[in-house]
């Protein structure tokens, strides 16, 4: 069984996190990703934690492709790029606006060579408006994307989430257009150039949280582990560890108070409908907070098991990863590296029924695969190969 985008090649020539996830993404459905590295190389190879010299941090970005060496600045590596963008169905970047003007590797350009190219750019603000050249990384996209004015502890300062959603919001964003765009041009016969924001991507995540703001003006502030609109549903302090409990329904909540051995919640005229206990939430947590540091957080989970109530331990990334829910579903894989050996990486997310994922290859090496690229992909002869090597065209 073929891979969903087997046959569908990807030329990357971005760097650092939304435009590497985007493509590890595609890679991980069966795209053939190269990825296109400066004579220096992806910055992220100088970022820790480092195994053995190796960036984890690069390593965690760039599985499934091959990696290949162009001077952009020499015309002998962009005339590469250009032989490759003739040949491939998607083209990604995420350089700062107009550097791929610049150095003329722009979708105008590259849609003279290959009208049926998809072209998606990433960048922190897009392509038009005020800040179309301010600089970004996920931290600031958290903070003007407002993600951060609405996570912490309530009354405490904003706390920057733990994941890069700035991010990884525009690399999701950019994977559902790339495919939105390869479906219609099987109808259209046409190519397409994609605009990702971060900042967009953010602001679209928000979702729900506006849904407060949309209809009373009112600003969401920080809840910290609580929900906004759903009580009981919280993450738990625990006689040791923490856990999180939803018990919000109208048959779910008597089941939560009869676990907790609190009975006299039910029918207690504060908390009888969800809307009451979100209106009465400061009476009604102290108390339940209380309960629950009479237990461990796995003695409640078994409790809240049994009786049927959704609930999860909080995992640290240590339990996550020995988790059996997580290791049955292949969420931890094993990849054997050239010069480190065997490999932990993520697994990849997509199951499908009738197409499987293709064996999952390691980061490549800088400058890896640029030999097998020019030979297998373009048919370029080894003393072609050399010459660009000499001229400093190639690594």
């Amino acid at each position: 069984m073929a891979a969903k985008l087997d046959g569908v090649r990807v030329l990357d020539v971005s760097r650092v996190l939304a435009g590497p996830y985007c493509s590890v993404l595609l890679g991980d459905l069966g795209a053939e990703v190269i990825k296109v590295e400066p004579p220096e190389g992806d910055e992220t190879r100088t970022w820790p934690p480092f195994i053995n010299e190796e960036s984890g941090y690069y390593m965690a970005l760039n599985r499934n492709k091959k990696g290949i060496v162009l001077n952009l600045k020499h015309p002998g590596g962009k005339d590469i790029l250009y032989d490759l963008a003739g040949c491939s169905d998607i083209f990604i970047e995420n350089f700062t606006p107009g550097v791929v003007n610049r150095l003329g590797i722009d979708y105008d350009s590259l849609k003279e060579i290959n009208p049926r190219i998809i072209y998606c750019s990433i960048s922190g603000f897009g392509q038009t408006g005020p800040y179309r050249n301010k600089k970004a990384y996920d931290p600031v996209i958290q903070a003007m994307g407002g993600a951060m004015s609405i996570t912490g502890v309530k009354d405490g300062e904003p706390v920057k989430i733990g994941i890069p959603v700035g991010d990884l919001g525009g690399s999701l964003m950019a994977v559902i257009a790339i495919l939105s765009s390869l479906f219609f041009r099987e109808r259209q016969e046409t190519g397409e150039y994609i605009d990702i924001s971060m900042l967009d991507g953010q602001v679209a995540l928000l979702s729900i949280m506006a849904a407060e703001y949309f209809a009373s003006g009112k600003v969401p502030g920080r809840l910290g582990l609580e929900h906004p609109w759903r009580v009981p549903s919280k993450t738990y302090r625990t006689k040791e560890g923490y856990i999180t409990i939803s018990a919000t329904s109208g048959t779910m909540y008597p089941k939560f108070c009869r676990a907790l051995g609190l009975e006299e919640l039910i029918d207690d005229p504060r908390f009888k409908t969800n809307a009451l206990r979100v209106q009465n939430r400061d009476i009604l947590y102290p108390i339940i907070e209380e309960k629950m540091l009479t237990k461990t957080d796995r003695e409640w989970a078994a409790i809240f098991e049994e009786a049927g109530l959704p609930n999860g331990v909080m995992n640290d990334l240590h339990q996550v990863f020995n988790d059996p829910q997580v290791l049955e579903r292949g969420m931890l894989e094993y990849v054997e590296h050239p010069t480190l050996g065997k490999l932990k990486m993520i697994g990849v997310p997509f199951k499908f029924l009738n197409s499987e994922n293709k064996k999952m290859t390691p980061p490549p090496r800088l400058g890896e695969h640029t030999d097998e690229v020019l030979l297998a992909v373009l048919g370029y002869d080894q003393g072609k190969i050399a010459e660009l090597r000499r001229e400093k065209a190639v690594g």
